[in-house]
Parts: C-alpha cells; sequence; structure tokens
C-alpha cells in the first residue's frame, strides 16, 4: 500500500509509492548510458590558471603566487554569473510587480587540483580543507549589506547541472531569501512556537532512539534519510549540536564533517554506480534572527527520478524508494576509509 508522509518542518507532503520498490540495482547505470568523458583542455586544472577570472581566494603552497599553480582548492568569480556584484540594488515597484537589479554574488570553488578528484577518492584531509574554504567565502561575504543570504551547493554530474567536469561547488549569495529556505525558516518558527525545541533537534533525537533511517554518526553529525523523502536516496547530514549557521562550525566538527560527507557520498557512489546528484547547504540568512529554531544541514539529493507534470502541478513528490531500505542499503554499502 502507497504511503503519504508529512515533512514535519515544511508540512509538504510525499507519496511514498512502496509498491513500486526500487532498490540501487534499479538505478545504476549501464555502461551505454554513462556519460562520455569530455575532451579538451579543463580550464579548472592547475597550469590552466588564465582560463578562469582571477582567483579570489586559495589555499597554496607558500611562495606560490595567485592565479600561478601550486594550489590545492582555489575560488574564482563564476565567468557566467547570475548576479552581478557591481551596484546598487535600486528597489521598484511596477503595479503590482516588485522587481530590484539582479545585484549578488557567485563564485566558483574548485575543491581540489585533481581533475578526477571526486569526494570519493579524496582523503578526509582534502575534503576538510574544501570545507573550511565553504565557511571562509560565507564570511568573506556576510558582511555585505546588500546580501541576506548565501547559498553554497555542489552539481556533480551533467544530469545535475554540471557544465565542468573537474569537481567544483558554486556560492551564489542573493539581496533576498529564497523561498525554499523561507519555507524552513517559518516552519521551524511554527515548531519552536508551540513546543520550545528545535525540530531539527528533535528530529535528531527521534532518528537516533529508532535508527531505522541512520546512515551513520560520529561525535558530530548524523547522516540520516528524511522520514518524508523526495527522492529515491535523498540524504541528510545534520549536526547533533544545536548551530542555527554553517559558519559556527569549529575546528573538530569541521573533520567530523569531512568524515561523515565522505563515507556518505562513497556509500552512495558505490550503491548506486556514481549516480549525478545535488548537494547543498541550508543556513540560515546572515542577520541569524532564527538562532533558537533554524538548525543548519546538509541535503544531498541523486537525480535518479525525474520531476514531471504531478510534481509541477501539486508540490508533492513522488518517491518509489522507502527511506528505511534506502537506509539499510547504504548501510550496508562497504567502503574504504579515508
Amino acid at each position: 500500500m502507497p504511503e503519504l508522509r508529512k515533512d514535519p518542518i515544511i508540512s509538504r507532503w510525499v507519496i511514498i509509492a512502496t509498491e513500486r520498490g526500487r532498490r540501487p540495482v534499479d538505478f545504476k547505470k549501464s555502461k551505454l548510458e554513462e556519460e562520455p568523458i569530455k575532451a579538451g583542455i579543463c580550464a579548472l586544472c592547475p597550469e590552466n590558471e588564465s582560463m578562469t577570472p582571477p582567483e579570489v581566494a586559495a589555499y597554496r603552497e607558500p611562495g606560490t603566487g595567485p592565479d600561478t599553480p601550486g594550489w590545492w582548492t582555489r575560488v574564482v568569480p563564476n565567468k557566467f554569473p547570475a548576479l552581478k556584484e557591481e551596484g546598487d540594488l535600486n528597489r521598484t515597484g511596477l503595479g503590482v510587480y516588485d522587481m530590484m537589479n539582479g545585484i549578488g554574488i557567485h563564485e566558483v570553488i574548485i575543491e581540489t587540483a585533481k581533475h578526477d578528484g571526486i569526494i570519493p577518492r579524496l582523503s578526509d584531509k582534502e575534503i576538510e580543507e574544501m570545507l573550511w574554504m565553504y565557511r571562509d567565502r560565507y564570511l568573506a561575504h556576510a558582511t555585505d549589506s546588500r546580501i541576506k543570504y548565501i547559498l553554497i551547493f555542489k552539481n556533480h554530474g551533467s544530469a545535475a547541472g554540471a557544465s565542468l567536469e573537474h569537481p567544483h561547488s558554486q556560492l551564489i549569495a542573493t539581496p533576498v531569501i529564497p523561498k525554499r529556505v523561507m519555507e524552513e525558516l517559518e516552519g521551524a518558527q511554527t515548531y519552536y512556537r508551540f513546543r520550545e525545541r528545535c525540530v531539527f533537534c528533535d528530529i535528531i533525537r527521534q532518528e537516533l532512539s529508532s535508527r531505522d533511517r541512520i546512515i551513520l554518526e560520529n561525535d558530530s553529525f548524523i547522516s540520516i534519510q528524511p522520514f518524508a523523502s523526495r527522492f529515491p536516496f535523498e540524504t541528510w547530514i545534520l549536526p547533533k549540536k544545536h548551530m542555527s549557521s554553517y559558519s559556527e562550525i569549529d575546528r573538530k566538527e569541521i573533520m567530523d564533517l569531512a568524515r561523515i560527507l565522505r563515507t556518505t557520498v562513497s556509500k552512495i557512489y558505490h550503491a548506486l554506480g556514481d549516480p549525478p546528484f545535488n548537494y547543498i547547504i541550508h543556513t540560515a540568512p546572515i542577520t541569524n534572527e532564527c538562532k533558537r529554531f533554524y538548525h543548519w544541514h546538509m541535503e544531498i539529493m541523486p537525480r535518479l527520478t525525474k520531476v514531471a507534470g504531478f510534481e509541477w502541478g501539486t508540490g508533492m513528490y513522488i518517491n518509489p524508494t522507502v527511506p528505511e531500505q534506502a537506509a539499510e542499503s547504504l548501510r550496508d554499502t562497504v567502503v574504504e576509509d579515508g
């Protein structure tokens, strides 16, 4: 019997189509379906620094200069930015319509100098460096009075929106709080208003108690399949300690996040045959007025099914994989330690 499950944060209903019962093997790509390796010169590899806009940040070997080899994590402005950094917002109204200039920040975070350095092939230390750069770039833009929200995300595979093969993430800072984030903020605030507890903290406590949807955990983080997962093998990584903003993370937590992220993504990689995926860091807005009730987290979404008419028409999702079964499959997937 199919199930309707309700997300406790934003009250969105999801259909868990249990009778379809798709497991990891059903999503693995055949050799004929795999994306071809892109030929040509990679603009994000060392020795090709002149092919990108000038770097705005880098972790590099002492004595090496900007826009030269010797880096291991590097940040450049996006060559084709969704938003432009220069200018004023100039908010205006056209009758019932509101508009403003497309002011914001769009950066490419080149995670590693290794062209084939996808997360399962990196060491924990290399992933720590990437996560530190996420924090550094967040803090670099948090003082811009025009910016209200900073989103850090990764697209892996062309089906997930990646236009370049070299491993990279992106940062987009916007002058408005995105609708999806606002829904989480409002849902978390409503929950806190009635119960005086963080809904994310309550989810963590319940998942640690039942253990039905846990993939793995360490001292600082938990990796789970959400109860009302929108997509097959949708995975969340949450800090066990209540923190509203990613910028609050400390050194020990960065180390633990690197380990759990590498192992979680490696399990997805091996169980599903290197699927395209997106991950995003949902964090508090810059002003962080939601410190008591919001809880930052990372959402990993393998692109295994397509969003079609029902989803677009209703805002509901149909997930053909039961989250508890997905969690069991990933728990049983063996990967090498970093």
